[in-house]
């Protein structure tokens, strides 16, 4: 098997399962309790919250665990929203974000909030001087995301986060994507609220955090107990919390390691398909993009059956959002970048790893290839595009 689909979840890593394991059989009480046996379990929470806020140069209790990414989006858009309701009930975000921004954006117009999308180029880069004139004074919240989940695009930041200082607004950003992959600095980039979820960096599945800025005034999402200082009630998992901090300090640890190798890979994937592959094309930025992210589109083909065909050859990809793994529906961040729909159904997406190999994305491409020249050869689109002589 080729995993190529690291964008939707990856692997638990050796270091992390082990780091993990004593909190499943042998120090298994409820961090929250009071007796010395549950004292362990706190001292791993409280070690792995360090290692969890070092990676972005926050405070320890500016860490909130929670379920994962979604989790975390929703409380941070909800809970601003009523926190800062008596200021005003409008709200910036792009078009190309995550469902569990969009959504949550979408439920809040339905509760009597106001919500500008904000449009991007043609490489999904958010436009700054249409986010500047979005700005009302009745402007509460911008949420943008860290990097896109689909064409791996990185949104600029620190231009944002400027923009928000200068006018008083709250700043949020999804980087599920992003952290643990590139470097982040809250304080530099001058983010107050960041979400992230842990298996996207090799940390189990259904845990999470939300970065909150000491001083930002949110209240709670999940009701029900006095844990994560009052902030979110639930038993911590303290496995999964213990697992996300192993995580995130070796991937600060071999961060630029990492990059660098996925990097390379990622550049001799896309040199090979462009090269090789006729009328297939890079969507997002070519350089300022995730290490490990290529997303493309190839005329004439239909992408579900790309990947049924690619999973016939052992190779694991997607053609956007696992949350969106069913739809029939193009991309909507692809719709957002200006692809018409009979192109932006054609996707597919091809993520990696560390642990990706040169002679994995070669069998990989050499594959493509056959794949891609058998299902135009069945397409009649295909067929009368050939006939007409264009290019």
């Amino acid at each position: 098997m080729i995993y190529l689909d690291n964008a939707a979840t990856t692997k638990v890593t050796e270091d992390v399962f082990e780091a993990m394991k004593p909190y499943f059989c042998e120090n298994y009480a409820n961090p929250s309790a009071v007796y010395s046996f549950a004292g362990k379990s706190m001292k791993a929470v409280d070690e792995a919250r360090h290692e969890v806020a070092s990676l972005i140069g926050a405070k320890d209790n500016e860490i909130y665990f929670t379920a994962g990414g979604s989790e975390a989006d929703n409380w941070a858009i909800k809970a601003a929203a009523e926190a800062n309701k008596d200021k005003g009930k409008h709200i910036i975000t792009s078009t190309i974000e995550h469902h569990a921004v969009l959504h949550t954006c979408q439920y809040l117009e339905k509760q009597g909030f106001e919500v500008t999308y904000v449009g991007v180029d043609e490489n999904g880069t958010i436009k700054l001087d249409e986010l500047k004139a979005a700005i009302r004074p009745d402007t509460i919240l911008i949420t943008v995301m860290a990097a896109n989940n689909e064409i791996g695009t990185i949104e600029p930041l620190k231009e944002i986060g400027a923009i928000a200082r200068e006018h008083h607004i709250l700043f949020h950003t999804d980087a599920v994507q992003a952290y643990g992959h590139i470097p982040l600095n809250v304080d530099e980039l001058g983010i107050d609220m960041l979400s992230a979820s842990g298996h996207k960096f090799h940390a189990p599945k259904g845990i999470g955090f939300l970065y909150i800025r000491n001083g930002v005034k949110i209240g709670s999402f999940v009701q029900g107990g006095a844990q994560e200082r009052s902030r979110r009630a639930g038993t911590l998992n303290t496995s999964g919390i213990v697992g996300m901090g192993a995580a995130a300090k070796l991937a600060g640890e071999k961060l630029q390691e990492n990059s660098k190798k996925e990097i390379a890979l990622r550049d001799h994937l896309i040199e090979r398909v462009l090269a090789e592959i006729p009328y297939s094309r890079l969507n997002g930025e070519r350089v300022n993009r995730l290490p490990g992210n290529a997303n493309f589109c190839f005329r004439f083909i239909e992408g579900e059956s790309l990947l049924i065909l690619l999973d016939q050859k052992g190779i694991c990809a997607s053609s956007g959002s696992a949350c969106t793994s069913g739809s029939l529906d193009p991309s909507h961040v692809l719709l957002a970048i200006g692809l018409p729909h009979e192109i932006a159904h054609g996707s597919l997406r091809l993520t990696l790893s560390e642990d990706t190999t040169k002679e994995e994305i070669d069998f990989t491409v050499d594959e493509l290839k056959k794949i891609v020249e058998r299902l135009r050869s069945m397409s009649p689109l295909y067929e009368d595009f050939v006939k007409s002589g264009k290019q």
